[in-house]
């Protein structure tokens, strides 16, 4: 079959935007190991052609002429069957039933298309127009093209997607080696008290590239269907703590309003919050994230080059976050009282205990824990 055709622009990440949710959704409906799937697989080894919507309401309705009312069962072999006949066919959107069969779909022929066959065309207006994904099954071409949301995606052969979803998986078993890399010197910096707006900036673009690359793996996951199992698998090993971790660099670092190392127009009347600084990452272009100055941006500093090497503190959630059966509650309020990750090293077990709910017990477990992770790192980084 034809290769993928993916409308999403280069370099941006794959977040959650509804586009992309409505995508995830039809793709995942006609992946391998699906009854539609299959009955798509029947037609185009049938050698005839389809055209199928996948949802019915009162705009499909007024966009349907002729046919014929059905509402049976939906099977793969009752779909093969329909489409030899010299029309459309209209499905729920649970793919659970057959509404109608061999209509003529009118859409509005003012919806702007690049598609130039008939079949193709009346699909994307369709999907354009009722907002259900519609698929056509080419006869002379021999492929099967997705129309969802204004976007077409041409469904390939699972091996093909398996070759580039092993590449990709590859690629991000080597960026997830680089990310423990740095993020055990930053815990190490942390503890030494030595960390620069650079060495944050370095942990934050690999964590923002090791996610990036694993939503591209998450769709060949989608695409894949039932062939995607072990994949998916490897792929959740991968990436376990990536998204925590992210959230908790930026919950150290992201610079109050008052510091002097915010960048111009984030002075103390807007604060940056840990959110706009993460919405501002997922935006950066894939040329953009190379560029430390532009990270360190995002995050809330100036970046310039001075600004890159000037020191800058944790205040300690990251850290804290590794203790074990530790609350997240807890973490909050002795961040809260301490003020900063080497107030909190420096605490003894009684300074801990004034914290409101740190019992000795718990007191001890925070500083039992604080000293063997400054322990593990500063060994992990020198021996």
């Amino acid at each position: 079959m034809a290769a993928n055709d993916r409308a999403a622009a280069p370099g941006k990440s794959g977040g959650g935007s509804g586009n992309e949710a409505l995508i995830r959704a039809a793709l995942s409906a006609v992946a391998p190991g699906t009854a539609l799937r299959d009955g798509l697989e029947r037609i185009l080894r049938g050698n005839t052609g389809g055209l199928i919507v996948l949802g019915m309401d009162k705009t499909v309705e007024s966009m349907c002429t002729g046919g014929f009312v059905l509402d049976v069962e939906f099977t793969a072999t009752r779909l093969r069957e329909l489409c030899k006949l010299d029309g459309a066919l209209i499905l729920d959107k649970d793919i659970t039933k057959i509404h109608r069969a061999g209509v003529q779909l009118v859409p509005d022929a003012s919806i702007p298309t690049e598609e130039t066959g008939t079949r193709h065309r009346t699909a994307d207006r369709v999907s354009r127009q009722c907002g259900f994904p519609v698929v056509s099954v080419s006869q002379s071409m021999r492929l099967i093209a997705l129309y969802v949301d204004g976007e077409r995606r041409v469904l390939e052969e699972s091996a093909a997607i398996l070759s580039r979803a092993n590449q990709a998986l590859a690629t991000l078993e080597r960026y997830k080696l680089r990310l423990d890399e740095v993020a055990g010197t930053l815990s190490a910096l942390e503890i030494e008290d030595l960390v620069t707006v650079r060495d944050v900036s370095a942990v934050a673009q690999r964590l923002e590239m090791v996610r990036r690359i694993a939503t591209e793996i998450a769709e060949y996951v989608v695409e894949l269907g039932t062939d995607g199992r072990l994949l998916a698998l490897q792929l959740d090993e991968l990436i376990a703590g990536v998204e925590p971790e992210r959230e908790l660099v930026a919950r150290d670092y992201v610079p109050e309003p008052s510091s002097p190392r915010a960048a111009p127009g984030r002075g103390p009347q807007r604060s940056r919050t840990v959110s706009e600084a993460l919405a501002e990452l997922d935006s950066l272009t894939h040329a953009e994230l190379l560029e430390l100055p532009i990270v360190a941006r995002a995050l809330g500093y100036s970046g310039s080059p001075e600004t890159l090497d000037s020191a800058v503190s944790p205040r300690g959630y990251r850290l804290l976050a590794k203790v074990p059966r530790l609350p997240g509650a807890i973490i909050e309020r002795l961040v809260e009282h301490f003020g900063g990750l080497q107030k909190l090293l420096a605490a003894s077990v009684d300074d801990l205990q004034t914290v409101d709910g740190v019992g000795e017990a718990r007191a001890r477990s925070v500083r039992e824990g604080l000293s063997r992770l400054a322990e593990s790192s500063i060994l992990e980084r020198y021996v």
